[in-house]
């Protein structure tokens, strides 16, 4: 779990905040730069050919394995072409590989995911879930503050260079991982895996409930997070130094370490406990933040703060990626993961301009207030879909 979920994480940095800063470095102007952004739709549309991934497999190991070493290759060579071009001469075609590093990623991701869950039983979720969380939070560090200061010393190609050769780490995980015997047979047809995922999902007691409370969990934590930096800077007054230290490396540290205690915690609580409580951990951590904007610029109160909301934020994600997984049929992995972690997605996409308006409107500690408020409709669903959580329990701990 945690080489594959190294693996996983290594290019999301390198087509969006690392190539930005290459772009921004090489003196290319805002507007191309905000172009570049699109790069990473590939993310939110996988869901799109996921079935492909499902009804198809590459020779070699079990279906799901085939898939991420066949996305590691092509990352291999994208990325290495992509150390060999120029911004100023290049420009189209960074464009292009960095729209193909994000598809290749979004793939990996999907044979990840489902590997995962077809691998693990249900006392094994949450921890793997944290382990691999955490490999990912480590690998997007590598591949965007790491890529940023080896830039410095031997240059962007060379950092790009570094990158690629780093997924020998994600190969080796594919060498080494379990091999899967699938009871039931893939798709048949391509129609099959492409109707059937949401047919028999659909089908089941209380599946709109569930679909509501996947958008609901995580929005009052996503909520919070989309203007904290913003926060930190132009509210409190910190450094832009004090919030990589304090936002980016302490949050990092502690969003492992919470990924980890919650992933942990699960074997002993269950499901529903935990997404109850990791749930609960995270709304009160955003009153923090609320006592902050009250209170000023105290930087022993921001790390105290942010260490806490980072730790809830990991605990949850656990536990929360635990969730989607039991939620998968094995049939059908790929394309309903892939499709219910995208509408997990739907509340972070989408949270920044009500955020900002917000803001402006009301200020900043009635804004964290209310992004309290936002995660409690979420937590309070969990007892309405409580006797589909106990079932998943009792038919995934075999």
């Amino acid at each position: 779990m945690f080489l594959l979920g190294f693996s996983s994480g290594l290019p999301l940095s390198l087509c969006a905040s690392t190539l930005q800063a290459w772009m921004a470095d090489a003196d290319i102007n805002i507007k191309t730069i905000g172009l570049f952004t699109l790069a990473q739709i590939p993310y939110v549309l996988k869901f799109l050919w996921a079935p492909l991934m499902d009804r198809y497999a590459p020779p070699g190991f079990d279906h799901r394995r085939s898939w991420i070493l066949v996305s590691q290759l092509f990352l291999i060579i994208v990325i290495v072409l992509m150390a060999l071009s120029d911004p100023h001469h290049d420009l189209e075609i960074m464009g292009l590989l960095a729209l193909l590093i994000a598809f290749l990623s979004a793939s990996q991701d999907i044979a990840f995911d489902a590997y995962r869950t077809d691998l693990l039983n249900g006392k094994e979720r949450g921890m793997g879930a944290g382990i691999s969380v955490s490999a990912y939070r480590i690998a997007m560090l590598v591949s965007g503050a790491g890529v940023l200061i080896m830039a410095d010393h031997i240059g962007w190609q060379a950092a790009f260079l570094v990158i690629s050769a780093l997924f020998i780490i994600g190969i080796t995980g594919v060498f080494y991982g379990p091999n899967i015997r699938y009871e039931s047979k893939p798709p048949a047809t391509l129609s099959e895996a492409v109707v059937n995922p949401f047919q028999e999902f659909l089908q089941r007691d209380s599946a709109w409930l569930l679909l509501i409370f996947i958008v609901l969990y995580k929005l009052g934590d996503a909520f919070a997070g989309s203007l904290t930096t913003v926060f930190l800077i132009s509210d409190l007054g910190f450094s832009l130094t004090d919030v990589g230290l304090i936002n980016k490396v302490i949050g990092l540290i502690m969003t492992v370490v919470g990924a980890l205690l919650g992933g942990g915690l699960m074997i002993r609580i269950g499901l529903f406990n935990a997404l109850l409580w990791f749930g609960l951990l995270q709304a009160l951590t955003n009153l923090g933040f609320m006592f902050l904007a009250i209170s000023g610029k105290s930087y022993a109160g921001a790390v105290i703060v942010i260490a806490m909301e980072n730790l809830a934020g990991g605990m949850g994600t656990a536990a929360f990626v635990a969730l989607l997984m039991a939620l998968c049929n094995h049939r059908y992995t790929a394309t309903q993961f892939a499709l219910l972690s995208a509408l997990a997605a739907v509340g972070r996409v989408f949270v920044g301009p009500p955020s900002g308006q917000l803001v402006a409107l009301l200020g900043w500690a009635d804004f964290f207030f209310i992004t309290f408020l936002t995660a409690l409709p979420g937590i309070c669903m969990l007892f309405w879909i409580k006797p589909g959580l106990d079932r998943l329990n009792h038919n995934h701990e075999k």
